[in-house]
């Protein structure tokens, strides 16, 4: 009995060793580590980017309601770039497209005027001195015809010479001299003919209308008196006219004698025409900082006239800009010596990116350097792009 107390002892000395060691020494295993902290959603608002907020509710700027921006668990955000949430980007009516070469043409507007062809412009003189009887035209804008009688001159210098010319019927040398002198005051043959059958002098000499045309000057009057050249009327023909139009020194290189313009008339809408530049002028006017720029119309019907409004386009191809690539001018922001586009990630986020552009082609741009093929830019809403990275602090615009 004695012995088994001692072996009862013990076992209960070295069951308590144990416990003890097993408390003292004992590591409880890990649990398993939980699972990486749940992603943690960051809020903001649509129209203030700026406000960023752990859990939704309402704008203290604006109360609108916060909307979720991105989430940031484990993932490493481009510090330089600028998130927006889809729900911001439509918001802001913010749009893209794809960067891609196209034919570059330089689309230039021109604005000019109807005018009469220069070469068909006639001063009506009077050849003969004198005092002018009667006038057959009497007012600016009247049509003449070639051939037309147009007034009457009473010259004292033409009946002298008529009476030396019947006096000298039967000298045929001083004959011929009285001829040639009335030749000179543009006097016809058969004129001529006529006073030396009547016998009789004339004592007032037609003017006739050397073209036919529009008298655009009238110069006298009944009564004035005249000397050899004197211009009586200013006539233009427009059968034919010219339209002038005003190219500033940054279109000078885009135009080319043989372009083609299309343009039209303020007084005839809905009337095209087309045409092409005859005649570039070569010197600027110094006020106006412009060279005219000259293309030629028929005007057999008269529907055209001087000093009508045209506005005119001329496409030119660029060929030598045929390799570039050409994005809206919507995309591009002007910080003055800067041209910046905002470039979209394959995150969904928007990178700026300043740019090298050519000319600008209407409604586009030549890019020269700065994007590549399949790089696709912000083309709508590039102001809303760049106000929510000011916001941040990142770069934009007017930060770099």
């Amino acid at each position: 009995m004695k012995h088994s107390k001692i072996i009862v002892q013990f076992a209960l000395v070295a069951l308590v060793g144990i416990f003890l060691g097993w408390v003292l020494f004992h590591q409880p295993k890990p649990k398993d580590k939980p699972q990486l902290e749940a992603k943690k959603e960051i809020w903001t608002c649509s129209m203030h980017p700026q406000i960023r907020m752990d859990k939704p509710g309402k704008c203290p700027i604006c109360g609108m309601d916060l909307i979720p921006l991105v989430t940031s668990g484990g993932s490493t955000l481009d510090s330089t770039a600028l998130y927006l949430s889809p729900e911001a980007v439509q918001l802001a009516n913010i749009s893209t497209s794809v960067v891609s070469h196209s034919a570059p043409v330089k689309e230039l507007r021109l604005f000019g005027k109807v005018q009469a062809d220069e070469r068909l412009l006639e001063s009506q003189t009077a050849h003969i001195p004198g005092r002018i009887e009667k006038l057959f035209v009497s007012f600016t804008g009247e049509t003449v015809h070639q051939g037309q009688l147009l007034a009457l001159i009473n010259s004292p210098d033409l009946i002298s010479a008529q009476e030396e010319l019947l006096q000298s019927a039967d000298q045929p040398e001083i004959f011929e001299a009285a001829k040639d002198k009335l030749r000179q005051w543009k006097l016809t043959d058969t004129q001529i003919d006529q006073i030396v059958r009547s016998g009789k002098v004339k004592n007032n000499f037609e003017v006739l209308a050397g073209s036919s045309g529009i008298v655009t000057s009238k110069r006298v009057n009944a009564g004035d008196y005249v000397s050899s050249g004197s211009v009586l009327f200013e006539i233009a023909n427009l059968s034919h006219v010219w339209v002038l139009f005003d190219a500033y020194e940054s279109d000078l290189p885009f135009l080319k004698v043989g372009n083609s313009i299309a343009f039209g008339l303020q007084a005839l809408p809905g009337t095209k025409f087309t045409a092409e530049i005859k005649f570039i002028d070569p010197v600027m006017d110094p006020t106006n900082r412009v060279a005219k720029v000259r293309v030629e119309v028929n005007n057999s019907n008269g529907k055209l006239k001087p000093e009508m409004f045209a506005t005119g386009v001329v496409k030119a191809n660029l060929n030598q800009y045929k390799d570039k690539l050409v994005i809206p001018s919507t995309a591009v922001l002007w910080t003055g010596k800067r041209s910046i586009v905002y470039v979209k990630q394959s995150d969904g986020s928007f990178k700026m990116r300043e740019i090298d552009l050519g000319p600008m082609l209407g409604n586009s741009y030549v890019v020269l350097d700065g994007l590549k093929d399949g790089e696709e830019i912000v083309t709508e809403g590039s102001f809303s792009v760049d106000a929510a990275s000011q916001l941040e602090g990142k770069a934009s615009m007017m930060n770099q």
